[in-house]
């Protein structure tokens, strides 16, 4: 199904910015992927299922297509270069709550990208999609990961004990949340 929704860009940098990401986004993605495939898959469980371009455009169609509320996704441009993907997930518009997740090229690592790409997400989130509550998942260790909720205020709650099923067995994740009572304090 083709997607309807305006193609939304949200400024980060002057070098940098989130774009709406399409199906179009699949190859510059894949070959990520497939270029950084050991250092991306300790971390993320769908690597090892993205075997060629069609499972990446899949998953892009899915979330872009018009029908799908529960996630906002946005490939991450640094340079002129789409360098990984950040978004929404599990969007509840009911009880004001969503989650960040995201990636990035490894070559891109160390230079705030995700930090800065968080902050504007986090910013759009409480700011234009009136949410009151922000969750960042990470896999327990994953200090680069833990990092940026930390930088960003986050408060840790606690472990998701066997929240994640990665290389064959399961990881604890840490729950990190911010509420827009401490966005605005």
């Amino acid at each position: 199904m083709k997607s309807t929704a305006p193609l939304l860009q949200l400024p980060v940098a002057e070098d940098l910015y989130l774009r709406r990401a399409t199906a179009a986004d699949a190859q510059d993605l894949y070959f990520i992927i497939d270029r950084d495939r050991p250092y991306l898959r300790e971390w993320l469980p769908f690597i090892d299922f993205t075997q060629d371009p069609g499972d990446t455009e899949a998953y892009l169609k899915y979330v872009s297509a018009s029908n799908n509320t529960s996630d906002l996704v946005f490939v991450i441009v640094h340079e002129r270069e789409v360098c990984g993907l950040i978004g929404y997930k599990r969007i509840d518009r009911l009880n004001k709550k969503l989650e960040i997740g995201y990636w990035l090229a490894e070559h891109k690592q160390g230079k705030g990208i995700m930090r800065r790409s968080c902050q504007t997400l986090v910013t759009y989130a409480f700011e234009k999609l009136r949410m009151n509550r922000i969750e960042i998942r990470v896999g327990v260790d994953n200090q680069r990961s833990s990092n940026i909720p930390r930088q960003l205020g986050f408060s840790l709650e606690g472990v998701e004990r066997d929240g994640e099923f990665l290389n064959d067995h399961y990881h604890d994740l840490e729950v990190y949340s911010l509420l827009r009572s401490e966005y605005e304090g």
